[in-house]
């Protein structure tokens, strides 16, 4: 972003960072059936919850987040 701000083309630019929901940027859901230990899934549902997200959107940017750091080069 250094790189950027020290460009006299973006002088009057405003920055900031966001967080960005991968998994709403597919272009087609695909509806799946999995199966999860009840307890697993009550904790599924409360970080949900919490998160201000769906059960489905929570679970798409968890395995997002794993690919993502467990992709091999």
């Amino acid at each position: 972003i250094e790189h950027h701000q020290r460009n006299p083309d973006f002088a009057e630019g405003t920055w900031a960072l966001v967080t960005v929901d991968l998994s709403r940027l597919a272009s087609k859901a695909k509806r799946i059936n999995i199966t999860l230990p009840e307890r697993v899934l009550a904790l599924v549902d409360e970080q949900a919850r919490r998160d201000g997200e769906s059960r489905s959107g929570l679970l798409a940017r968890a395995v997002l987040d794993y690919i993502g750091r467990n992709k091999v080069a």
